[in-house]
């Protein structure tokens, strides 16, 4: 259609066509303006979209041609230009949250994402449980009443010298040879001899070995056995004259008459008898003790085998 001339009539319906038109182009142009605005800020470097030359020209064209009708009006989409350095497919833009999604260029393959481990793949075993080792109690050891014959034997050993010592001033206060006046002086001066000393220490001795044979032994054993340590205090007596001699300074004959003289003298026979008593006595003593001991071992193997029954446990903390 051709511009009216100057003078001809204005078909004024032509001329509100027309610029409800334009407006309708306007309004295209702006939402393709607010489109490019979006992907520049959802994208960094977002690719610039060009317009199309054909598009501009159309728009322009549009700007001049016929009104068209609202009802006949059309929406036209641009076309993305014929340029090598902007790929179509390449930018997909989100217009609901503004972002951009790049896509693959047509004809392209995906590549196939293969993860290479970096090291070896080693599988997790559980460590298999380790055992644990418990020591088992040791059997208790039975303890003896050795060492407490000998203390007690200590004892005893002292009562049978001050009992030996009261005889043999009993036996010299009967022949007169220990009066009143001189037993103090006699009787220290007997606590420094040769026969005083010897038949204690033998005395001693032999209480201390029939001990360490009976150990936790019953009374009986005391009183059946106890006639040895009265022999050996009887022995004791004798060799206890000869070292008063000395023996060293008596021929062999003189040494034979003075044991023939004491095998039946007072003291030699007070030597046995006391001996005797005391080992019967003070043995009860040390049979008592080792009664309490052999209750004390068997209370122990009893709680040591209650032990081995239990089994071993594990205490925790």
């Amino acid at each position: 259609m051709s511009d009216p001339k100057y003078g001809d009539p204005v078909d004024e319906t032509h001329t509100d066509d027309a610029a409800h038109g334009d407006d309708v182009v306007g309004r295209v142009n702006e939402s393709l303006a607010e489109a490019e605005a979006a992907s520049r800020d959802a994208v960094d470097t977002p690719p610039e979209h060009p317009v199309a030359a054909d598009h501009a020209e159309h728009v322009d064209t549009a700007a001049h041609a016929e009104p068209v009708a609202p009802e006949h009006v059309e929406t036209v989409a641009a076309e993305p230009a014929a340029d090598p350095l902007y790929r179509g497919d390449d930018l997909a833009l989100d217009y609901s949250t503004g972002a951009a999604a790049v896509a693959p260029a047509a004809g392209a393959v995906a590549p196939t994402a293969v993860v290479t481990p970096s090291e070896p793949v080693v599988p997790v075993v559980a460590p298999a449980p380790q055992p644990i080792f418990v020591q088992a109690p040791e059997a208790p050891r039975p303890r003896g009443n050795r060492a407490a014959a000998g203390l007690i034997g200590l004892l005893a050993a002292l009562t049978f010298g001050v009992l030996y010592l009261a005889a043999s001033l009993g036996f010299r206060a009967i022949t007169g040879d220990v009066t009143g006046a001189n037993v103090g002086t006699e009787a220290l001066a007997a606590l420094t001899t040769w026969w005083f000393w010897v038949p204690v220490v033998v005395f001693f001795i032999s209480f201390w070995l029939l001990g360490a044979i009976i150990n936790r032994g019953r009374w009986a054993y005391w009183v059946i056995f106890g006639l040895l340590v009265g022999v050996a205090s009887y022995g004791g007596h004798l060799l206890g004259q000869l070292f008063q001699a000395p023996f060293w300074t008596l021929t062999a004959r003189e040494g034979a008459d003075l044991v023939e003289g004491q095998l039946l003298a007072p003291l030699a026979i007070a030597a046995f008898v006391i001996g005797r008593e005391i080992t019967i006595w003070f043995g009860a003593w040390v049979s008592s003790r080792g009664a309490r001991v052999t209750e004390i071992n068997n209370e122990a193997q009893r709680e040591y085998e209650r032990t081995l029954e239990a089994g071993p446990r594990l205490h925790q903390s």
